[in-house]
């Protein structure tokens, strides 16, 4: 199961057993606690927390959408840049097709880290996959351009490689991005302490018990779903893998020695 939906679950279990104990501890408090003056101070107070809580709450979702976001425009952008220098490639000429041929491997290879059947599997910085793209710019190095029109395709295949490199490194440095666990069981509390509070005031009936029920659960939900946002490739709602596997298609559909507009 992945460890998203099981941290929700926690957090789903936690925030609803926080509701539980309120109600329970209401069960064993001397009337005199329950007053009309104790119930205002107790929702002065849990507003506080209410608010912390939701304010924190938005901003991790703000922010994991923010980073979701712009993961796919990187993985768009890497399957762009190879699209875009296959093209100058195939322009080069016939001394230009073995660096092609590489560049294939390399989507190839790049589509599989990206996008693995097991997406436990997720690798943003595989070594052999990048040894494959310093070997493409080792080709593209050994090119001897026999004219100005070769040689000002040549500099554009060099950017172009460039630029696959270092959007390559910038989703290597998704590793380890995220927000800290301790963190989110901080949250959780919070969470758990605000429903407490409901707990302890609510009805005992069966009707507040489901609606206990469904709004901690709409909350943890909140909570596993920033953390899905946050894994962006890996989780269960990831980034589209069909640009990359697009590009992987066309690079093999695309005929060798022709040139292209």
């Amino acid at each position: 199961m992945n460890n998203t939906v099981v941290i929700g679950l926690i957090a789903f279990a936690a925030i609803l057993a926080g509701a539980f104990a309120g109600a329970e501890v209401r069960e064993r408090l001397p009337k005199h606690h329950l007053t009309d003056e104790t119930k205002n101070l107790v929702s002065v107070s849990t507003a506080v927390v209410a608010t912390v809580s939701a304010l924190v709450l938005g901003l991790l979702i703000s922010n994991a959408n923010t980073s979701f976001t712009r993961l796919g425009g990187q993985v768009t952008a890497l399957s762009a840049e190879i699209l875009r220098l296959d093209r100058i490639l195939r322009r080069y000429g016939a001394d230009a097709e073995p660096a092609r041929n590489m560049l294939l491997q390399y989507a190839e290879h790049k589509t599989v880290d990206l996008f693995p059947d097991d997406r436990a599997d997720v690798r943003l910085n595989n070594p052999s996959t990048y040894e494959l793209l310093q070997r493409l710019e080792d080709m593209l190095l050994a090119l001897k351009p026999a004219n100005p029109r070769d040689q000002w395709w040549l500099a554009q295949a060099m950017t172009l490689a460039a630029k696959i490199g270092e959007t390559r490194w910038l989703l290597a440095q998704q590793i380890g991005q995220g927000t800290p666990k301790a963190f989110v069981a901080l949250l959780v509390f919070w969470l758990a302490l605000l429903f407490a509070s409901f707990g302890l005031f609510a009805p005992r009936n069966f009707t507040s018990a489901i609606t206990l029920t469904l709004c901690a659960l709409a909350v943890a939900g909140a909570v596993a779903m920033f953390l899905e946002l946050e894994q962006g490739l890996g989780g269960v709602v990831r980034i589209s893998p069909e640009p990359m596997r697009q590009a992987v298609q066309t690079l093999e559909a695309e005929p060798s020695n022709q040139n292209a507009p």
